[in-house]
């Protein structure tokens, strides 16, 4: 966290005297608009107990002492990551299409864990976060990071267990034989990095995807998926093994692109806190897009 020892950048000082939603005591205090106060809480301009606060739902309690730098110390958060939760042990977000989890031998820098990496460097600079899981740069959605190593730990060796529900929503071509489907697969990766599915054990990993068909409007399909396996690029080879390719997806068989992206998106996240063991549920609704292609 980012301590703050010098009063003397403080603009205001105020100190709690009744229970509420940081927001809504700056906005009872501050005599301005909404708007202009979640940018300063976006800017890192609100410290409580001498610790910057970001969040604008964050909770202060009486005695407690709020602050108004006269100077913003965190930048925005770049519009390709969406924070939807943070804790002291943990950060999700709602990662934007082609964007990349971890830097790769051709971007360094334009990555989700570069980005989080500064944010959370700007409240202190010896914090960290840490990857736990990934998503393919093209496929939007919802992801956990740890902001410690230990529990980056705890979610990576207890992730089958922990994790409750993990669900996609995805556009594919062409039209299901059935509209609950599980697919069953073991996936090996070529020389050329491409992953490819066979339906008989050939010593591959195990892949298991359960699909259920939303809507349809003939030429396209919207499906939502839910992973009993986290496998390589398995709902993309999955589904192009049985020839309904995802839209937009060139490297697993589709022929179409309508949207100029890849219609996966990971939109509910459902896992047991590793320090509070509390049941967390995040779900971020697929892009409109997605159902804009399946309008009859």
């Amino acid at each position: 966290m980012f301590i703050m020892k010098n009063r003397s950048k403080y603009q205001h000082q105020f100190e709690v005297q009744e229970e509420s939603e940081l927001l809504s005591f700056l906005y009872k205090h501050l005599n301005q608009g909404r708007n202009r106060t979640k940018a300063m809480l976006t800017r890192g301009q609100i410290v409580v107990d001498e610790q910057v606060e970001t969040r604008y739902n964050r909770i202060v309690k009486v005695g407690q002492s709020v602050a108004i730098l006269k100077h913003a110390i965190t930048k925005q958060v770049k519009q390709e990551i969406e924070i939807i939760y943070e804790d002291e042990h943990l950060i999700v977000i709602n990662k934007a299409s082609g964007l990349l989890t971890i830097a790769s031998n051709k971007e360094k820098q334009e990555t989700a864990y570069r980005y989080l990496m500064n944010y959370v460097k700007q409240q202190h600079p010896s914090n960290r976060v840490f990857i736990v899981h990934r998503l393919d740069r093209e496929t939007s959605g919802v992801m956990v990071f740890a902001k410690t190593e230990a529990v980056k730990v705890m979610l990576q060796d207890n992730w089958k267990e922990m994790v409750k529900k993990r669900t996609y929503i995805a556009v594919i071509e062409g039209v299901l034989k059935s509209e609950k489907q599980t697919l069953v697969s073991w996936l090996k990766e070529s020389k050329t990095h491409k992953m490819y599915a066979s339906s008989k054990d050939n010593g591959g990993q195990k892949a298991v995807t359960h699909l259920k068909q939303k809507a349809t409007n003939k030429k396209y399909t919207l499906i939502e998926l839910e992973l009993d396996t986290g496998r390589k690029n398995q709902i993309r080879v999955q589904l192009e093994s049985m020839k309904k390719p995802i839209i937009g997806d060139k490297k697993y068989g589709s022929s179409v692109n309508p949207i100029h992206r890849l219609a996966l998106h990971a939109n509910v996240l459902s896992f047991q806190h590793p320090i509070t063991k509390k049941t967390m549920h995040f779900q971020v609704e697929a892009p409109e897009a997605f159902y804009q292609l399946v309008k009859g």
